[in-house]
């Protein structure tokens, strides 16, 4: 796996169009290279920024956004369309506005789907999903995202992986039911850790004070099951984008040499 990169900004708006600017990047030089290109979509407050700084940046069309494929890294439990689930929210920060194809969209399912309230057997039909996606080359029975991004809480939390919990632990599966997830609501659905170290490039998004702490830890040495974020590692590269104040614990040993 790769060793962490720091690249800190000034506060969470340039955070999130830094982000979004280098995301564009990623995903043209993706779809030049390899005709298309394949996203882990994160929620949250700063998920949800980003997107919103995509859809307002120049180069925003320099996507050609009918070859892109678009996963997520976890999702609340809930019926289609509540406003708490993450690509309720992704829709209205971005994806209703671009003209993304609608069969490459793979939301994870709902309450009031196929899978009922079984949140162990929707999470199976997620990982099948994504087992079908991937090239046999492919490491973990998941596709090679080309950037999966992550949130971190406040606890360490990266998608729906909370400290000490079983999902953290899980070692073959790809995408797991969550059971009495600490924070609102209970139930969840999530990748794993093997399934978010398949990908190329993996982000983490902290910005504000109340993430200062849990950036600290993470990138202290900690271990994994204390701390998910110190576990989430992409194959070639894993990027912390941080404003200063979710930096502001950490030591300036750990600062990159320049940042914005």
């Amino acid at each position: 796996m790769s060793t962490p990169q720091l690249v800190v900004h000034r506060d969470k708006e340039l955070m999130a169009e830094a982000a979004a600017a280098r995301l564009i990047t990623r995903i043209v030089d993706a779809q030049s290279s390899r005709g298309a290109a394949s996203v882990v979509l994160t929620g949250g407050r700063n998920g949800n920024g980003l997107l919103a700084a995509l859809g307002t940046a120049p180069a925003r069309d320099a996507i050609d956004w009918s070859r892109l494929d678009l996963w997520w890294g976890d999702e609340r439990f809930l019926p289609e369309g509540d406003p708490e689930r993450n690509v309720t929210q992704a829709r209205a920060a971005l994806l209703d506005r671009v003209p993304l194809d609608p069969a490459r969209v793979h939301a994870m399912p709902t309450s009031d789907g196929p899978y009922g309230d079984d949140a162990d057997a929707a999470a199976a039909g997620y990982a099948a999903e994504l087992a079908a996606a991937a090239a046999p080359e492919d490491r973990a029975g998941v596709p090679a995202f080309d950037v999966l991004m992550l949130g971190v809480g406040p606890d360490t939390h990266v998608a729906s992986l909370f400290p000490e919990l079983p999902a953290v632990r899980e070692t073959e599966r790809t995408v797991v039911g969550v059971h009495g997830a600490p924070k609102p609501p209970p139930t969840r659905i999530s990748l794993t850790l093997p399934a978010i170290r398949a990908a190329k490039e993996v982000w983490l998004l902290a910005a504000g004070e109340d993430k200062a702490k849990a950036a600290a830890l993470a990138l202290s040495g900690a271990g994994e099951v204390q701390a998910p974020a110190a576990g989430a590692r992409g194959r070639s590269r894993t990027l912390w984008l941080m404003d200063a104040a979710a930096a502001s614990e950490l030591p300036r040993s750990l600062y990159p040499p320049a940042s914005a």
